[in-house]
């Protein structure tokens, strides 16, 4: 009775949103009032009012038996991961911050250390309830007459349609998880060994269920090995003083119970909660354990971003002013070490995450090929620039070396692709009919415009 009681919420939250999506005017924008956010896509903040997705934010079901879920569009992780772990399950792949939401990781795709057996998050969708651009309500499936959209919806942003509900695949869990952190002097080898751990999903004899990987400087690199376990001789904890990035330099083997191991990098949102000071010992006894969390780092980040206050105490310095350099790319395996060294040498920012995957299927809009091996490198924060260099100087460089090594980059921060380049990467013949077909009327913004022009 409950969940027909939380369903038929559901439904009366769809029909709402429909007449509140009816309501905006011909020719307004059309947004989402979201409470939270993981986009680093800075514009200006705007007057127009938003569209109340407040309503859907709830895990409407979690069944056992079929290890699936109904989720609606605008829930986060962190509610989906406490309604599924009673249950012993988790979602295929949990990306690694608590306020992302399921509906933004498969329209803005998301990864964890889980994807390089299990993929994207978007792979684990059986179906999805969609607002589409006209006004529709429309359930895609992989076999329906709107697989068209299931499949070019990852990677869309919103601008083809809002996913309200969505079904899942889960997957059962142990209540540990036991650590291994192998070091690396060369990122050749390093390359070498992700490429035969996703192929054998195992290592030195061991199943392996998470992998995923931490670059301190060219001679310093660790792969980091997950495994399922009943029984722990000891649990550590990194939500309170200690910081878990730095244990990966300081121990060979760890374990975590399992809540623990996925919100592991939310604490100190990897390692950027050095930017605030926090990881000064003094500061994070201050700190409240409460305030650990990536979306308080990311408002402070938003204030800063406002206000432009480090940009002023540089100034005042007489330093050199900064550029954000706020990226993730896919690069395939073998061409790892190439990025790498670029990186190292055109960049030089440190820690870098990486993350390999797989993807199962082929999803247009983000055109990896299904079965070979990527590695996800994720780096964060802030680079001097050069003397006389304009101020996006090292993210085009690294546009540009991306293209070059035949990889990928996510739409969540800032680009500088020229259209046609843009349209070259992400199918823009795909994009263009699944607009016609669901949002004819361009009420919707477009891809192109949202995420290269910031509109």
């Amino acid at each position: 009775m409950t969940e027909l009681l939380v369903k038929g919420d559901h439904q009366r939250a769809v029909e709402a949103l429909r007449r509140s999506y009816e309501a905006i005017p011909e020719g307004a924008p059309v947004r989402l009032a979201k409470r939270t956010s993981n986009l680093f896509r800075w514009r200006d903040p705007s007057d127009a009012p938003g569209l109340d997705v407040s309503g859907f934010d709830r895990v409407l079901s979690v069944d056992p038996g079929s290890r699936t879920a109904e989720v609606q569009g605008m829930t986060t992780y962190e509610d989906l991961v406490d309604a599924t772990l009673p249950h012993g399950l988790m979602p295929t792949v949990v990306p690694q911050l608590k306020t992302i939401t399921l509906g933004g990781a498969v329209t803005g795709l998301g990864i964890e250390s889980t994807s390089f057996r299990l993929g994207l998050p978007h792979e684990a969708v059986l179906e999805m309830e969609v607002l589409t651009g006209d006004g529709r309500i429309v359930t895609a499936t992989p076999d329906n007459e709107h697989r068209d959209l299931f499949f070019g919806f990852p990677n869309s942003y919103g601008t083809l349609g809002y996913s309200l509900r969505l079904k899942i695949e889960l997957i059962p869990v142990k209540p540990y998880v036991r650590l291994r952190h192998l070091r690396f002097g060369d990122a050749a080898e390093l390359s070498r060994v992700i490429a035969k751990i996703t192929e054998d999903e195992a290592y030195d004899g061991e199943h392996v269920d998470f992998m995923d990987g931490t670059v301190f400087s060219a001679n310093e690199q660790y792969l980091t090995l997950g495994t399922f376990t009943d029984t722990a001789p000891y649990t550590s904890d990194y939500t309170g003083q200690r910081i878990y990035y730095r244990s990966i330099q300081e121990r060979s083997v760890d374990f975590l119970t399992v809540r623990d191991y996925i919100w592991r990098w939310d604490t100190d949102w990897f390692w950027c909660s050095g930017a605030f000071g926090v990881q000064n010992p003094v500061v994070r006894r201050l700190w409240p354990d409460k305030a650990k969390r990536s979306d308080v780092y990311r408002k402070l980040v938003a204030y800063d971003r406002r206000f432009h206050i480090m940009a002023r105490v540089d100034r005042w310095r007489g330093q050199r002013p900064r550029e954000d350099v706020i990226q993730d790319i896919e690069v395939p395996v073998e061409r790892l070490p190439d990025f790498l060294e670029f990186f190292h040498e055109k960049v030089g920012m440190s820690p870098i995450w990486l993350c390999p995957l797989r993807a199962r299927d082929r999803w247009p809009l983000y055109p990896l090929e299904p079965g070979r091996t990527y590695v996800n490198v994720g780096f964060w924060g802030t680079v001097r620039l050069p003397p006389g260099q304009i101020p996006e100087y090292h993210n085009r460089l690294i546009e540009r070396k991306v293209a070059a090594l035949d990889a990928h980059k996510s739409l969540y921060s800032t680009s500088f692709y020229s259209r046609d380049e843009f349209w070259r990467h992400y199918d823009g013949e795909t994009y263009q009919r699944l607009k016609k077909a669901y949002d004819p009327g361009k009420r919707l913004l477009d891809l192109y415009d949202k995420c290269v022009r910031g509109r």
